[in-house]
């Protein structure tokens, strides 16, 4: 660029020298230079400040949006364009550099350009020189950058498939679908993590040499299958891909899963299904509905002789070597017995059973010949089985007894047959004996229906007792009345000792041999209390700190501990209460027949007393306590089990907020309480779509100049039904269910919108929680904010809270380099509240200090709070932080502050938190 001519007036028009006020030629080059190498390619202007003259280099008219027009006409234009930097330059310091960017609408459509301006002084004379450049194409693409980053960002997280980046083997992201697909209640169980938690161990090693191979970024794998490891336990089969990419500009990887799961459940089935045709033992063939064969699997080739080559293609009847009609099959009920013909000849006893395709038929043709041959060995096989078997004749007499009923029943077969079938005595499973007419062989004989599975208890001659699974059928297939029929039974003593174990198992904790939770909701029924006398009274029991012991000393030393006090709990309640365990370090105790109040709180008080004692588990000495909630019954309350359970739990959850180890008892405002926050924590879903959320504004003074100098952007909420409600409220349901991040954005974006059109000259500063510094989205999501609103990213400063920056000191430091890079400036809020120190503090880069409203508020009473406020205000400004005294609501206070050299305060003194449209 060579040497600009010295700046006198405008192209032609203004004659004012102010060569002299922008320095010597050189001087003139590198000033410039300096602002048009900010901006790319740029036109001169200058403004006298003294004459109050515009002046302009060549080329200016096209710029702003006047081609060709006289020289009024474009002073006119550029005096309006940059009339906000002319108003601040009056009274800026010498070479204050200034940036304003303009919209400008042209016939060729809507323009953006940008001015870059420095204050230039030479004696007592004053200009203010400056490039400015149209900015549009540059803009443009910002913003088409901008939402493709959205795009990219909503697509991932909205992406069925999981993804996740891990960087040097730690995962920094996953999306809400690789939460979902490892049953992670939330990402900040899975990030920091190494990924090989997650990864079978049969498939690490081939994922490692997967990414050892992806060398440059956008490097992609191949597609390949993998275990993945679950919190609950499972397993889950994946297929994944990795991509080389960075992270923070380190490099990393990404990875996008797809469950197969299904996928290969359904490949395995029908592998199974084609192995069974092939494999199945009975010839398995399709025809058309023409009685052409279609398909012929490996056992018909075996059960007739013929390939399947020789047989599809051919007639049914021809194939099988006898005539074969599947309609009239099915007519006759869809099963025939049949003579059919191998290949060589050899006749088949065949069952052929027929069922209807869409297109034809299946026929399963059975070959029983060899059946035939074994029936000539039945008797044998019937004294072989472990079954017992009896036929009783038509006349009700035992005709024969197998080896196993001779065994079962403790008789013998020259003793019973041509005995009656009642033989033995027979009982039903509730005890009551069965009268011979009704025995299932008699019910058989006499109607012919078969009896199936049927248990009942016999009587020996030795005077035992066993349990039979009996069944019985009719031999005779004519009809005829009455019939002879078979009795088969099966020695099921030893399973229903088992069965009646299993059965106590199903009521009873397996732990501690208490009532569990279903028999718990049981007793307490409306049915179970209606014939009781008096108050039932529910105590919910929840063990304090019981997880400390199960961390610290293990699940066996947990265990044992759970069984202790299990058996405590059984004996210090009253004969005729239910004791029960719920689930983890849950118990219930269920007293009937209560007074009142004052005996359920004997009762909670006397169950804790004996909790209290020491628990001695593997040499050491434990100590338990337990917070106890109360509910009291009528006979006639209507709640279920559940409900008592649940309102049980209300009040023991509140026995634990009001310290632990203590008793609480269920009211209606407790659950309406509760009832309450969940219904504002569901609400708050839908609060920013239904523009319920708005911002306050409290003005920040500095008080050197009492002037506003910046303002707090502070959340409010008015609910559709409960009217305003407290941030105190509902900013911590917001950081409980993960809604924080939404709700910050929303807050961000609307904040720096309202500010750069009611009051661009103000700092916004705005709050930013724990689980939003944990977004790894942040640093995007601000600069949006403030780039669609028009903010410089400096008009803008985030205060986090000293101990958000405390919970992660690594992780923050991180994200708050990321801010700064990006020109936000950075507050600690609440300073003094925490635990920080003045050393950690100074590993940050942050630019301001707020020491919190509770210091403040001892200013003027305590000498100890004065004390404490000059050494933060002291060790802040060593360090060149701004420091804002918070909560400022005296004059007295303000005074104080003043003399210690407070650099800016906020308060209620100073202005109380309003709309946007009252700034």
């Amino acid at each position: 660029m060579a040497t600009p001519p010295r700046i006198r007036g405008d192209a032609g028009s203004a004659s004012h020298d102010v060569s002299g006020l922008i320095g010597d030629a050189d001087f003139e080059h590198e000033l410039l230079a300096d602002l048009a190498l900010s901006v790319g390619a740029a036109v001169v202007w200058w403004l006298d400040l003294d004459a109050d003259q515009l002046g302009w280099m060549p080329g200016l008219d096209v710029v702003i949006g006047v081609p060709g027009s006289d020289t009024d006409t474009v002073r006119a234009r550029l005096a309006e364009l940059v009339a906000p930097l002319t108003v601040a330059a009056r009274t800026a310091p010498a070479w204050q550099d200034f940036e304003l960017e303009q919209p400008l609408e042209t016939p060729g459509g809507p323009r953006r350009l940008q001015f870059r301006a420095r204050v230039s002084t030479r004696g007592s004379a004053r200009a203010l020189v400056g490039v400015v450049a149209d900015v549009t194409r540059r803009h443009a693409q910002q913003q088409e950058l901008a939402d493709l980053a959205d795009r990219y960002r909503l697509l991932v997280e909205l992406s069925p498939e999981a993804i996740v980046v891990h960087e040097a083997g730690l995962l920094v992201y996953a999306n809400p679908a690789a939460v979902r697909f490892v049953r992670a209640r939330s990402a900040g169980e899975v990030l920091g993590r190494p990924i090989t938690d997650f990864v079978h161990p049969d498939s690490q090693a081939d994922m490692l040499r997967r990414i050892a191979r992806l060398k440059v970024p956008g490097a992609t794998s191949d597609p390949s299958d993998a275990v993945l490891l679950r919190f609950d336990g499972g397993v889950t089969d994946i297929e994944s891909v990795s991509v080389r990419t960075t992270w923070e500009g380190r490099p990393a990887f990404q990875v996008i899963m797809r469950d197969v799961t299904e996928q290969k459940a359904a490949a395995a089935a029908l592998r199974y299904q084609a192995a069974l045709v092939a494999h199945v033992s009975d010839a398995l063939i399709a025809t058309t509905s023409d009685g052409v064969v279609t398909s012929w699997n490996p056992s018909a080739e075996n059960v007739y002789g013929r390939r399947a080559a020789d047989a599809i293609g051919q007639v049914i009847g021809h194939v099988v070597g006898a005539p074969l009609d599947p309609v009239a099959v099915l007519a006759a009920g869809g099963v025939v017995q049949a003579e059919h013909r191998r290949s060589d000849g050899e006749a088949l006893a065949v069952r052929v059973s027929v069922a209807r395709m869409d297109d034809g038929y299946v026929l399963i043709c059975a070959d029983e010949t060899a059946r035939r041959r074994a029936e000539h060995h039945f008797t044998a096989v019937v004294a072989a089985i472990g079954e017992g078997v009896l036929v009783v004749g038509p006349t009700g007499l035992v005709e024969s007894v197998n080896p196993a009923a001779e065994r079962i029943l403790g008789v013998s077969a020259k003793e019973a047959i041509g005995q009656a079938a009642s033989l033995t005595e027979l009982h039903d499973e509730a005890g009551r004996p069965i009268p011979p007419a009704l025995f299932p062989s008699a019910i058989t004989r006499a109607t012919g229906r078969s009896q199936h599975g049927r248990i009942v208890r016999a009587l020996r001659p030795d005077g035992s007792r066993v349990w039979l699974s009996l069944s019985a059928r009719a031999l005779t297939q004519d009809g005829k009345l009455p019939s002879a029929t078979v009795v088969s039974f099966t020695d099921i003593t030893e399973r229903r000792r088992i069965d009646s174990r299993l059965e106590h198992e199903a009521t009873h904790d397996a732990l501690t041999g208490l009532c569990n939770r279903t028999v718990t909701i049981n007793r307490l029924s409306p049915p179970a209390r209606a014939h009781r006398s008096g108050l039932t009274a529910v105590l919910f029991i929840d063990l304090d700190k019981f997880k400390v012991i199960n961390d610290s000393l293990g699940h066996s030393t947990g265990d044992e501990v759970l069984r202790v006090v299990g058996a405590r709990l059984s004996q210090s309640s009253r004969r005729g209460d239910v004791v029960g365990r719920l689930g983890g370090d849950e118990f219930t105790v269920i007293a009937y027949g209560v007074t009142g109040p004052d005996e359920a709180t004997a009762l909670a008080d006397h169950i804790r007393a004996e909790l209290n004692q020491p628990i001695s588990v593997g040499g050491r000495h434990l100590h338990v306590d337990a917070s106890v909630g109360i509910v009291l019954a009528e006979p006639a309350d209507s709640r279920d089990g559940s409900d008592l359970l649940r309102d049980a739990d209300l009040a023991m959850y509140q026995a634990k907020t009001e310290g632990r180890g203590r008793i609480a008892f269920f009211d209606v405002e407790l659950r309406e309480r509760i009832q309450r926050r969940l219904q504002l924590e569901q609400d708050l879903r839908t609060a920013p779509l239904n523009d319920e959320l708005w911002l306050a504004y409290q003005p920040i003074i500095d008080l050197r100049t009492d002037k506003r100098t910046a303002v707090e952007g502070l959340l409010r909420w008015t609910h559709p039904r409960y009217g305003l409600i407290s941030p105190v409220e509902f900013i911590p349901l917001a950081e409980e269910s993960d809604l924080i991040t939404i709700i910050g954005a929303h807050m961000l974006h609307t904040a720096a919108r309202e500010i750069a059109t009611l009051a661009p000259e103000l700092q916004l500063t705005v709050n930013l929680s724990a689980r939003q510094l944990d977004d790894p989205w942040l640093v995007s999501s601000v600069r949006n904010a403030a780039h669609k609103a028009g903010l410089p990213p400096s008009a803008l400063c985030l205060e986090i809270t000293e101990s958000a920056l405390m919970r992660d000191p690594a992780l923050a430091a991180r994200t708050l380099a990321a801010l700064r890079d990006l020109g936000v400036q950075l507050a600690i809020d609440d300073f003094g509240t925490g635990h920080s120190s003045l050393a950690q503090l100074l590993t940050l880069p942050l630019d301001t200090l707020k020491i919190d409203r509770s210091f403040t508020a001892g200013l003027g009473r305590s000498d100890e709070a004065e004390a404490i406020v000059t050494s933060i205000i002291a060790m802040a400004h060593a360090v060149d932080l701004t420091v804002i005294a918070e909560g400022v609501e005296q004059m007295e206070q303000l005074d104080i502050l003043r003399a210690l050299g407070c650099d800016q305060a906020q308060g209620f003194l100073l202005g109380r938190p309003a709309p946007g449209t009252e700034l």
